[in-house]
């Protein structure tokens, strides 16, 4: 039996994503998040297929972005409020990393367990920054759907998809926490 690590379980029963509009500078450094990146890839893939990518958003490419997914907002017929919320996270944003699933043709592996494994690196991602001090969080947004913006934003090919987007940085205000949910209720107990 593996020995009891008290620490990090008290970290995960208490672990808080950061909203990206309250991250703010420093953010971590390239060699930083080369650790961060390290320890989010360290997730279940089976078949070691690395199903996923990573491209970092550093502050002087946001702007550009920004004005990316308000143009493609406007060439959808988006609303003014959804174009808004579109680009604000690239507007208020200082860092980012943009998990890509890659899918990989696989006789054993399907593609769903390849998007789970994506989708484990972004949440590894955001634990590994909480773990090393930073504020993070986890985004989509509509413009992480539409594989035109993603294509022109991230160089996204073929059947790539955004997993997510994870904001790293300073916590510049710690939010309230938010009702969770009821374990008890959610859960079901086969004993035969």
């Amino acid at each position: 039996m593996l020995q009891p690590n008290p620490a990090a379980l008290d970290f995960l029963l208490t672990r808080r994503s950061r909203p990206a509009k309250t991250l703010t500078t420093p953010v971590p450094s390239r060699d930083e998040l080369q650790v961060l990146l390290t320890a989010a890839a360290r997730v279940p893939d089976h078949g070691k297929l690395e199903p996923w990518r990573f491209v970092v958003i550093e502050a002087g490419a946001m702007p550009r972005l920004a004005e990316l997914a308000a143009a493609r907002g406007a060439e959808l017929g988006k609303s003014d409020e959804d174009i808004a919320k579109g680009r604000g996270q690239y507007d208020q944003g200082n860092l980012a990393v943009v998990v890509i699933e890659k899918p990989v043709d696989s006789p054993k592996i399907p593609r769903l367990e390849q998007t789970y494994s994506a989708a484990c690196v972004c949440l590894s991602l955001v634990n590994a920054a909480l773990a090393s001090g930073w504020g993070a969080c986890w985004l989509t947004g509509w413009p992480a759907h539409d594989a035109a913006f993603c294509a022109r934003a991230f160089g996204t090919v073929g059947e790539e998809r955004v997993a997510g987007i994870v904001h790293v940085g300073t916590e510049g205000a710690e939010p309230p926490d938010r009702p969770r949910p009821d374990v008890v209720a959610l859960t079901t107990w086969l004993s035969e």
